[in-house]
């Protein structure tokens, strides 16, 4: 495959799209046609210009998705500046922090965020821009939305046209993000992505995905995270897919409703997501005895899958292509039904670090409890002695891989080998076939009292299966292992049932484990357990 620059392909499929819609915020007011894009992001370089920002310098976005979210970062894109994604959920000391450490010299901020954060506390930044309407807050050179579109119009008096909208395509090997993402580990830091690794990754995306102008798409994941701003993002405006961004809280109700106004042709979710769908509107019909014994005859079964398969397609909008789950371990049970009813599912597999995909296949030939296969561009090892069967730390190298940590040699220097491979910190074997199976993060491996390597995702697995889990958390205390579980239905006038509930489930489940698995205790949780934006449990908090 030989690689294209991204902003090639969104150059090229912008021009040939110009009166199309391209954006949405859903629910709100603000919507652009591609050609609406480009003349929003050249009237910002022309605002950057005038503010003395510099081509390479870094320049911050902090708010919850939107249009204008996407529209600042092309402009950070076509500018030859390095963007720089944080969460709006992080803390203002964090935001500080991270806006600081970027050394960012222009901030794009979010009316969600705005209370939150002191401007003199970043004093290095040259200007901040409201994302909502890109209004000067606070500039060093005085500067007025009147006297850029004046400059707007002397450059263009007829007005921006297709031959006009021109990216730069010519750095490949450059900067182009630095990512402060959360992770489950708690010490977030800064991933140095470069346009070889976004272009990678759109390459493959339009490749093995195909997406278009007819097609349409919920971005529900936060942009400011790699998946969101890769897979429901650039590769979608690359191939010219309608994209309409949830600006509030998601909700169940919400999603619903959009997946019902919108009919996107792809969805990408994390396991939580899907698992509460099952847990709630699946799993109690199909597992009432008389539908368990007819789920597997002839004629009948094939009718009552072909009913649960409607179902679930009219509930994620009815024109679903794809559903690609990822981010976390997936409940067998659940990957079951979907493979059963023959739903169109697969799970990728991928990182920060990879800008983000590392494994991958379509759903037609995807291997049943795999993430895929290595992408193209990129290399996969198994450090251990017997790869196939024997699981060892996950090594990727290639085109997705990042630069590195920004200003952190040695996290940078811990996470590389000598020899340039990438260590994922994932546990894993990839067979015969190249399919890819996880088992666990290295860092959340307990070592059993007679050295079996113990990894609590596959116990949590069969843990959230049981009656009332709604999640779980596997630790080691003292020597023994304990399941943290958050009840499908927690109230405090029946922590008594919950508690004979458990000490069943306990008796059950380690019915399914093999000694040196076996769990001593299984402890009540009150609330959810905190989870990263990619709804991963962040599992440093329950140690």
């Amino acid at each position: 495959m030989v690689m294209q620059h991204y902003l090639s392909l969104i150059q090229n499929t912008m021009r040939s799209n110009w009166n199309r819609v391209a954006i949405t915020d859903f629910g709100g007011s603000v919507e652009y046609t591609h050609g609406q894009l480009a003349e929003q992001v050249t009237s910002l370089t022309i605002l950057f210009d005038k503010i003395g920002i510099q081509p390479g310098d870094k320049i911050a976005i902090c708010g919850r998705n939107c249009c204008n979210w996407g529209v600042a970062y092309m402009a950070i894109a076509a500018y030859r500046c390095i963007a720089v994604s944080i969460l709006p959920e992080f803390t203002s000391e964090s935001i500080h922090d991270f806006v600081n450490h970027s050394e960012a010299k222009c901030v794009f901020v979010g009316p969600w965020v705005r209370g939150r954060i002191d401007l003199e506390k970043m004093p290095d930044v040259e200007a901040f821009i409201a994302i909502e309407d890109f209004s000067v807050m606070s500039s060093k050179t005085p500067i007025s939305s009147e006297e850029i579109a004046d400059l707007y119009a002397q450059r263009y008096p007829n007005g921006l046209a297709p031959e006009d909208w021109i990216l730069p395509t010519d750095n490949l090997e450059d900067l182009a993000l630095i990512n402060y993402t959360s992770g489950s580990t708690g010490s977030p830091k800064g991933v140095m992505v470069t346009n070889l690794n976004l272009s990678n990754n759109v390459m493959y995306g339009l490749a093995n995905i195909p997406n278009g102008p007819d097609k349409t798409l919920v971005s529900m994941l936060p942009l400011a995270h790699m998946f969101g701003l890769m897979f429901e993002f650039l590769y979608q405006i690359a191939g010219g897919t309608h994209v309409y961004f949830i600006t509030k809280s998601i909700t169940p109700a919400l999603l619903l409703e959009a997946f019902k106004k919108v009919h996107p042709y792809m969805i990408l979710t994390v396991p939580l997501v899907i698992e509460k769908i099952f847990k709630k509107n699946i799993f109690p019909q199909i597992r009432k005895p008389l539908i368990q014994i007819l789920w597997y005859m002839p004629f009948v079964g094939r009718q009552i899958r072909r009913r649960v398969y409607d179902t679930l397609m009219q509930t994620f909008g009815g024109k679903l292509e794809v559903l690609i789950i990822g981010g976390a371990a997936f409940s067998k049970d659940v990957e079951r039904c979907l493979r059963q009813i023959r739903f169109p599912y697969t799970c990728g597999y991928g990182m920060t670090e990879c800008a983000p995909l590392v494994c991958y296949a379509s759903w037609k030939e995807f291997a049943f409890g795999s993430c895929g296969h290595i992408i193209d561009n990129m290399e996969m090892r198994v450090e251990s002695a017997h790869p196939t069967y024997e699981p060892g730390e996950l090594l990727v190298r290639g085109a997705g891989v990042m630069r590195g940590y920004y200003k952190n040699l040695q996290a940078t220097d811990n996470v590389f080998t000598e020899d340039g491979w990438m260590r994922t910190g994932d546990i894993g074997i990839v067979d015969r076939k190249g399919n890819v199976f996880l088992r666990g993060r290295s860092k959340n491996m307990i070592l059993g009292a007679s050295g079996q390597n113990i990894y609590p995702e596959e116990i949590e697995d069969k843990l959230n299966s049981l009656e009332g889990v709604s999640e779980s958390v596997v630790v080691e205390r003292d020597g023994k292992l304990i399941g943290l579980v958050f009840p499908e239905n927690y109230a405090e006038d029946k922590l008594e049932e919950l508690r004979s509930l458990m000490e069943r489930n306990l008796q059950k489940l380690n019915g399914l484990l093999p000694n040196f698995m076996k769990v001593s205790n299984l402890e009540i949780v009150k609330k959810e357990f905190e989870k990263t934006p990619k709804k991963s449990i962040k599992r440093f908090l329950y140690k």
